[in-house]
């Protein structure tokens, strides 16, 4: 038996400082061929320091060796070393064998550096010189697919597929297509991938995916099912829970989507678009003052979000609670800029309380901002009325009969305000 041999033997049973002496004897008593073997090996069981090791005693012996330099590049980038690296990959020349390689491991840096833009150049660069590698579509696939360009990553996940390779670097390709399918919201395709995996074999992303394209083709009794069957397996996904609320809110069934949030808020309690969606289903179940409650919650969380300070604002119009309504709008304004939708529920709320001098600041401040906002201007209308401006009032119904010239009511309210 080789020392090589005996050095993986030994760091397959655990016995890693005898392994490393006999490692030290197989650098200087084995075969180049051996060697080689051996740093091959320990690179895959992820010994990189003694891989590391082996090929530089090679590297020593063979200088022009360019394979072994795009070895230690990789070692090196794995390492975190990237400058090793770039010295490695700068001294293969374009005319080498290696050169290929060279292009694939210098692209694998230039992405971790996050200069993809170069990464892309080298794979495309490598794809030329070697346009029926099928390692290097999958590199091409890879790096499309985890930047997100799902389009020209489903090109190469098919090419790969089409000549038979259904898996590579322990990479499920069938599965990688399917996910990139939906990811770029081709749902169709996408199912057809999907469903082809077995169940065993789903991971907890896939999985989800399965059940979200099952969703997004409005297939919910299978959404349901595999949402369900992925909280059996995974509870702590967290994912799961506002897509299979979403699901049953679809059917009407608002009681268990808000139990399905609240059992997601459990395993995610700092989610503020969790907090959001129990809000919206308690209150289409009428408890408005829970939904306000979730909404606080969430804007303890975000508090700039102004989608959510405008859905407590017209919760605290809805339940009537102006006063709290004018605290929490002058609140946020004042650290915040200007909005118009906002200044409205201002208006509503110091109308509500009969500070017409108030509310006339406020809508004239909205009316700036939605001038052409039907709702707006309906409102403003009648609100103009009856604060006794007339002329503001015409003019808000004139202009909202532009874009609604049938609508009976303001055609009586302008031949009224025209009579004033």
């Amino acid at each position: 038996m080789t020392y090589s041999e005996e050095t993986l033997e030994l760091l397959a049973s655990g016995q890693y400082e005898e392994a490393k002496k006999k490692f030290a004897w197989a650098l200087r008593k084995d075969d180049d061929d051996m060697l080689y073997s051996l740093a091959e090996e320990l690179y895959s069981l992820g010994f990189s320091t003694m891989s590391k090791r082996a090929y530089q005693k090679l590297l020593e012996r063979y200088p022009n060796e360019d394979g072994l330099k795009t070895a230690l590049a990789d070692i090196a980038i794995g390492e975190g070393n990237d400058d090793e690296a770039l010295t490695y990959l700068a001294d293969i020349a374009p005319e080498s064998e290696a050169y290929v390689e060279a292009l694939l491991v210098s692209a694998d840096l230039y992405q971790t550096q996050g200069m993809f833009e170069v990464s892309e150049q080298k794979l495309l660069e490598a794809y030329r010189l070697a346009p029926t590698e099928e390692v290097i579509w999958f590199a091409l696939a890879e790096f499309y697919y985890n930047i997100k360009k799902y389009e020209q990553a489903t090109k190469f996940y098919l090419e790969l597929i089409k000549a038979g390779t259904f898996e590579l670097a322990k990479v499920n390709l069938v599965q990688r297509l399917g996910v990139a399918y939906a990811s770029d919201g081709h749902f169709e395709q996408a199912l057809g991938y999907l469903e082809q995996i077995p169940k065993e074999k789903l991971d907890p992303d896939t999985s989800f995916q399965l059940g979200f394209t099952y969703q997004q083709l409005g297939k919910n009794e299978e959404a349901k099912k595999q949402y369900s069957a992925l909280r059996e397996t995974n509870p702590d996904y967290a994912t799961l829970y506002p897509a299979l609320a979403e699901v049953l809110a679809t059917e009407g069934n608002y009681a268990q989507a808000l139990i399905t949030v609240q059992e997601g808020l459990g395993v995610d309690e700092y989610n503020p678009n969790l907090y959001q969606q129990a809000a919206d289903y308690a209150q289409k179940l009428g408890q408005v003052a829970k939904a306000s409650d979730y909404l606080k919650e969430a804007l303890a969380l975000e508090p700039d979000n102004m989608t959510l300070v405008l859905k407590l604002s017209n919760l605290y119009l809805l339940l009537g609670r102006d006063e709290d309504n004018i605290a929490f709008l002058k609140r946020y304004l004042a650290s915040n800029e200007s909005d118009g939708q906002l200044y409205w529920n201002l208006g509503k709320a110091y109308a509500n309380l009969d500070d017409y001098q108030a509310a006339l600041e406020y809508y004239d401040a909205a009316y700036q901002e939605l001038d052409k906002n039907s709702s707006f201007l309906r409102d403003a209308s009648f609100f103009y009325r009856n604060a006794g401006q007339a002329k503001q009032a015409l003019t808000a119904v004139k202009s909202y009969l532009e874009t609604n010239p049938s609508d009976g009511e303001m055609l009586e309210l302008e031949s009224e305000l025209e009579n004033w």
